[in-house]
């Protein structure tokens, strides 16, 4: 027999493993997703770099490509929880509105030049990523402030190798990160 006590210390250390177990699990799927992305820039910053003609569509091929290996990401691994569909469309409305509002921002309030776009944009998606860390772990905070920092370090101080920069200081930060991520 067990008193109330253990009882409740039982249940808290179960608790305890359940929360480690999901982070773990939100960890993986994050790791995945982050070294996916993480080659996608990669590559979209050295054809920016090497052919600065066909940087929009590198970049149009990289944000779907993206977008479409998180849909494969998330159809391989879906919700454990009930209102999986929901959270499904509510993550589609989050990326339609965070692309949204970055176009707005770049191309209707401000007309960016190549070198403020490959700015803006790495900026963006660390500010979100450096949110997400404020409830996931501090993985994500790590990765979102030293990206952002190098960005802006690059963004001022490099030259004509900006995108070249950015090709392994997002790129390649984003792929250390996942797997960095991937050994918490």
């Amino acid at each position: 027999m067990i008193d109330s006590r253990q009882a409740a210390a039982a249940l808290a250390d179960i608790d305890d493993i359940v929360q480690r177990v999901r982070q773990s699990q939100l960890y993986e799927l994050a790791s995945l997703a982050a070294v996916w992305w993480g080659v996608l820039v990669f590559v979209a910053n050295v054809v920016t770099w090497l052919w600065p003609i066909y940087a929009v569509y590198a970049w149009v091929a990289a944000d779907a490509l993206g977008i479409g290996g998180l849909v494969v990401l998330r159809v391989m691994n879906p919700p454990q929880h009930p209102g999986g569909a929901a959270a499904s469309v509510r993550l589609l409305l989050v990326f339609v509105l965070f692309f949204a509002f970055g176009y707005l921002c770049t191309n209707v309030i401000g007309h960016f030049g190549p070198r403020q776009l490959g700015t803006f944009w790495p900026l963006y998606f660390m500010l979100f990523y450096t949110l997400a860390g404020l409830w996931f772990g501090y993985a994500f905070v790590a990765i979102g402030l030293g990206i952002s920092a190098l960005t802006l370090f690059g963004f001022f101080y490099i030259g004509e190798a900006f995108p070249l920069w950015m090709a392994f200081v997002n790129g390649g930060g984003l792929i250390l990160g996942g797997l960095w991520m991937r050994r918490i």
